[in-house]
């Protein structure tokens, strides 16, 4: 008997249009998720809608995007990694609107003031000075005009007896490292490439843990919510025994058992020894209430009362707020997170194959979230077990799973429920970790992302032969195009139309190649 297909099961068959759209859009590099914009001139008054590249890092939401954002990543890795001269960064001069703007809050501040002496309200005053500040940073100034008005909680910085001390460096002014002189008089100026990893919390096979009931799975989701703190203190004590500005372009990846490890690639040298000195000595103290025994659990829950915040449902006593729960804090901490002895120090040479290498690895996993990397059903079985240890883990502050521990989390409001917290810090795409996964200090390339970006896009339009002439600060207005806008064509249609301008823009350049290649031919 001759199996035919019907007419139906061939149609089903058939791919569908959209997404051959979209692959072609993929194999042209062209955003799959564009965001429609609309674009006032307020020189010319033309409005326009213009498709602008979503922009999303992770290649599951859009593949081209997210090349994108890796090469503009490694670009910058490479151009900080083994500079011979300082980097410069002269501060722009102020405009007159931020001038304006200072001047204003310097008024508004004299009036809070003079109300203050009088013993007046300045609830009001402090609003409007607290949204000129935001106004100012907004206005492309940093930090605040008055500095920090807060008071912060200070704890003893003295060093823990069962840590080793550092050795602390006269600091230099330079972001350089030093240069050595080789027998046949070549000067190297060498470089770190520094791998970073968490403590065990059981034996592992494959990414699994070997016994998952003997595995800590509650010390390792703490690390994992704190890695970021950790980070910063290394590079703290890094730069006190380094003796200079250290600069570093560093990114965060998990493990094959989920844990976070950093790759940090370093300007200058330090003997690998020492290296490990300063990662054995790090170490971050989480200075919390404590959140080991749960007081409230399932429908037993703290309920809201206006005007006094959270209470026991039986006694109706109030739970201690944030500040209250920190004055009650005894002398060890919450947590303590460290570093695992597992410390790679690796030196690399400028332009040599090892930098290509680990540059090709810093930006290896960039394109993917912590997520996304499982592999095997019992490595599914581990994340469904740490993304369960992390739901009621305190995350922050203002995190609802402090009433499950009896605490007012800071800034309660009502509805918080323990286990519902939308931090990402509890996605499971993110695993407990919810800081940057690119970590790049200030110093390192001289250039921020977007100014690598511009010149990426000035060597394509130089090379189209279209000059990217300066505008006006302020001559363009952009805003959200509103759902149903009727200027806004389908997405096929955008697809189809940034995809013509893709090969048009190839043409041209394949074309500009066979000239320089063979001036006669023009």
């Amino acid at each position: 008997m001759t199996d035919r297909k019907t007419p139906r099961a061939i149609r089903m068959a058939q791919p569908l249009a959209r997404d051959v759209a979209e692959e072609i859009a993929k194999l042209h590099g062209v955003c799959i998720r564009p965001v429609a914009l609309r674009r006032l001139d307020m020189t010319t008054g033309k409005s326009e809608v213009v498709d602008v590249p979503c922009g999303s890092p992770l290649e599951s939401k859009c593949p081209p995007c997210a090349k994108r954002n890796r090469q503009l990543r490694m670009a910058q890795c490479r151009e900080g990694w083994h500079l011979d001269e300082e980097p410069i960064i002269t501060p722009d001069e102020p405009t007159d609107g931020q001038r304006w703007l200072v001047e204003f809050r310097a008024d508004m501040q004299a009036k809070r003031d003079e109300e203050a002496k009088a013993g007046g309200d300045t609830s009001d005053l402090d609003a409007v000075l607290t949204g000129l500040d935001i106004e100012i940073n907004e206005a492309g100034m940093r930090g605040n005009v008055v500095g920090r008005t807060s008071s912060k909680r200070v704890r003893s910085t003295k060093r823990r007896q069962d840590a080793p001390d550092l050795p602390k460096r006269k600091m230099a002014s330079t972001t350089l490292g030093r240069t050595f002189e080789a027998a046949d008089g070549r000067t190297y100026r060498p470089s770190l490439f520094v791998t970073l990893t968490l403590p065990s919390y059981g034996k592992v096979l494959n990414g699994a843990p070997i016994d998952p009931d003997a595995y800590d799975y509650v010390r390792a989701a703490r690390d994992a919510l704190h890695f970021s703190k950790l980070v910063d203190r290394f590079v703290q004590n890094l730069r006190r025994v380094a003796g200079y500005d250290v600069q570093y372009f560093a990114t965060v990846e998990p493990q094959k058992r989920l844990a976070p490890h950093l790759h940090m690639a370093i300007r200058g040298t330090s003997p690998r020894a020492e290296m490990k000195q300063i990662a054995a000595a790090t170490y971050h103290q989480v200075w919390w209430p404590q959140a080991d025994e749960a007081r409230f659990e399932g429908e037993h829950l703290p309920v809201w009362n206006d005007g006094t915040g959270y209470a026991d449902p039986d006694t109706g006593e109030v739970l201690p707020t944030w500040d209250e729960a920190l004055d009650q804090l005894g002398d060890e901490p919450m947590h303590m997170i460290r570093f695992g002895d597992q410390v790679d120090v690796k030196g690399v040479l400028a332009g040599s194959p090892d930098a290509d290498q680990c540059i090709r690895y810093l930006s290896k996993y960039l394109t993917k979230s912590l997520g996304e990397t499982l592999d095997g059903q019992a490595q599914r079985e581990h994340a469904a077990r740490f993304v369960d240890a992390l739901r009621y883990e305190p995350c922050s502050p203002t995190c609802p799973n402090w009433l499950r521990y009896g605490v007012q989390p800071k800034n309660a409001k009502p509805g918080m429920v323990p286990g519902c917290c939308r931090s990402k810090a509890h996605k499971p795409e993110h695993l407990g970790y919810a800081g940057r996964r690119v970590l790049v200090s200030r110093k390192w390339s001289n250039k921020t992302l977007a100014e690598h970006k511009q010149d990426r896009r000035t060597w394509v339009l130089e090379a189209l032969g279209q000059a990217d002439e300066p505008t006006a600060p302020h001559r363009y207005v952009w805003q959200p195009v509103r759902p149903g806008d009727p200027d806004v064509a389908p997405i096929g249609v955008r697809l189809l139309r940034s995809i013509a301008e893709r090969q048009r823009w190839r043409a041209h350049l394949r074309r500009l190649e066979e000239l320089s290649a063979n001036p006669q031919a023009a």
